[in-house]
């Protein structure tokens, strides 16, 4: 898990881009309204890393804050990043999508989930995690993590156990094993 080469990133390279370079099949994770820049730097290391797209849907914190830019290295440029000014936004770009929506207190199980290629998962903020709204409109969607004796997880981890998860079920999308 070392580093092998960490190169100077310039900050127009860590501005979000959609590069096209995440694949048809690959999975998006959707952040909604996240407050912490290194946990979203976490995440956009893992969806490098499993060639996922990362979308993420304002109010949020500046891109250029520096505890992101250390805590996503040089993995900007190999991700994909859409960010979008609100939810509504995000769904009207998004018309025929119904996402997986990761939630505390989820009916489901996320090992009993049949992901899809494809497939949109959502993760809230780390203070008020997704708008209550979405998680009646997707009810079906819903889905919990299994835990004991504490408010919530970390968001970034949250995201790794489900993204892993779904990447398993689907023959890990061409990842190396």
């Amino acid at each position: 898990m070392g580093r092998k080469n960490n190169h100077f990133v310039s900050a127009d390279e860590r501005q979000p881009q959609d590069r096209r370079l995440t694949r048809p099949e690959a999975l998006t994770i959707v952040l909604v309204h996240p407050r912490i820049p290194q946990n979203t730097g976490s995440i956009a290391r893992l969806c490098a890393a499993t060639g996922s797209r990362l979308d993420l849907i304002r109010p949020l914190f500046e891109i250029d804050d520096n505890k992101l830019k250390r805590a996503g290295l040089d993995y900007w440029p190999l991700l994909d990043v859409r960010v979008f000014e609100s939810l509504d936004a995000w769904f009207a770009a998004n018309t025929s999508v119904s996402p997986w929506l990761v939630e505390v207190g989820g009916p489901t199980v996320y090992t009993e989930a049949p992901f899809r290629e494809g497939d949109f998962i959502f993760f809230g903020d780390e203070q008020d995690g997704i708008p209550p709204s979405l998680l009646e409109r997707f009810q079906d969607k819903h889905l919990r993590i299994p835990q004991q004796g504490v408010r919530s997880m970390n968001l970034s981890n949250c995201v790794s156990i489900v993204t892993f998860e779904a990447l398993r079920q689907l023959g890990w999308l061409g990842l190396e094993k």
